[in-house]
């Protein structure tokens, strides 16, 4: 076994396959043109789409993955994946422009809160009463007692 080994290294040292593989530069002018017809398509679909006003985020998933399969394709493509954070500033700019909405927690109405909260204060305010009840119920009196 490590006879194979060594005979495999020997002869792709001697044939010259064991060079070493050149990735080629980040294409970075061919990465940028391409996403932004990646882009275009993406905010024609969005004007439609109110993000201004809601979050749009369960209605727009699909065309949202489109748009991270077409940027991820051409970063591949231009040898750009992973250089420099690109993908990365595509899609952070994407996020703060459509879906800077979608972080904000709103409270519910006070009507909601109310019957959500009410229960509970009752219950602890009647518990009290309804132990001192239990346990006194059957209680003889201390004049009973024949004392």
């Amino acid at each position: 076994m490590v006879w194979t080994a060594y005979l495999l290294g020997l002869v792709f040292v001697w044939t010259g396959m064991a060079a070493k593989f050149v990735v080629p530069r980040c294409n970075q002018d061919m990465f940028d043109n391409n996403v932004d017809n990646c882009l275009s398509d993406f905010r024609n679909i969005m004007e439609t789409s109110g993000y201004q006003d809601t979050c749009p985020w369960p209605g727009v998933k699909r065309i949202y993955y489109q748009l991270k399969r077409c940027v991820d394709d051409w970063a591949n493509v231009s040898w750009c994946k992973g250089q420099g954070f690109l993908v990365d500033k595509v899609f952070l700019n994407v996020h703060n422009t459509y879906f800077s909405g979608c972080g904000q927690v709103h409270d519910p109405p006070l009507t909601t809160l109310i019957m959500l909260i009410a229960p509970v204060i009752i219950a602890t305010l009647l518990l009290p009463l309804l132990c001192v009840s239990l346990t006194t119920c059957n209680m003889e009196m201390p004049s009973t007692l024949g004392l």
